[in-house]
């Protein structure tokens, strides 16, 4: 198992023009079931600044994508989103749900794609600094400690991805999983079981959690949302947007993914 330095930009620019249907069909087919399961179990309410995001791209033959945000009483913002060229070798495809204050369990992050080789990443954002507030390491992140080592060790076709950008390797918990991967049954199987559990296990989390005193919920949505506007804004794979979409539609997209543009009230203000 080896890591790579590269970027997104020079995995896309590096390959020749390779069609990803099918894994972008199996990605595809994935989220949308995880993203049903969440909504049954939560009140979600699909956000109006979002419904212009329903389509977009094309042009001269460039990615299209769709964009979707949901708030509710317990959920802040969550993303179900792709974009995607698959017949070049492009896709990407977002579930992120970050939670409202009134628990601290950690936000569920799974992305997926394909450039033309697989991309995997499965991670549990964390709501505190995980050295001084042991508690939330000890309860959410060290009992997978385990999972993480297994996952590498037992497949040797997964290469960890490690961004160049310091602020995104901030931004991950010490058991984030971020692969490239052949796009076999072999990752298929692997990253199915995977997001599965991830989302299993952190639908028990929120079930369990104990609610946060009242008086401390205001400063942690506040954190919340810095952490996520800025996790969207300094993204590096956001060049990729420009290219194929142009600044001001890029904008509009990384505004989307933080909630820039949202009309529904947070959950502190829901009725």
């Amino acid at each position: 198992m080896s890591q790579t330095l590269k970027s997104v930009q020079e995995f896309y620019d590096e390959a020749p023009p390779t069609d990803i249907t099918d894994i972008f069909g199996t990605w595809m087919e994935l989220v949308d079931g995880l993203q049903a399961k969440v909504a049954e179990r939560f009140d979600l309410t699909r956000d109006p600044s979002t419904e212009v995001l329903e389509s977009f791209g094309g042009e001269n033959g460039g990615p299209t994508g769709r964009i979707r945000g949901y708030a509710g009483p317990e959920i802040d913002w969550m993303i179900h989103s792709h974009m995607e060229n698959a017949k070049l070798g492009f896709a990407n495809i977002h579930l992120t749900i970050w939670l409202g204050p009134q628990v601290k369990v950690p936000h569920f992050g799974l992305a997926l794609g394909a450039f033309p080789q697989a991309w995997i990443f499965v991670d549990s954002v964390p709501r505190t600094n995980l050295l001084t507030d042991t508690d939330s390491y000890d309860t959410y992140f060290g009992p997978l400690n385990a999972e993480w080592e297994k996952v590498q060790q037992d497949n040797d076709f997964l290469a960890p991805f490690v961004s160049r950008s310091g602020f995104v390797r901030a931004s991950l918990s010490p058991m984030a999983h971020a692969y490239t991967a052949p796009t076999d049954s072999r990752t298929t199987d692997v990253v199915t079981k995977l997001a599965h559990d991830h989302l299993d296990r952190w639908l028990r989390w929120v079930d369990e959690a104990e609610r946060v005193p009242a008086e401390e919920q205001a400063a942690l949505a506040a954190d919340d949302l810095a952490t996520r506007r800025n996790i969207a804004d300094r993204d590096p794979a956001n060049e990729m947007g420009d290219r194929f979409f142009g600044k001001e539609l890029t904008d509009t997209l990384v505004r989307a993914l933080w909630g820039g543009d949202r009309q529904l009230p947070r959950p502190l203000d829901w009725a």
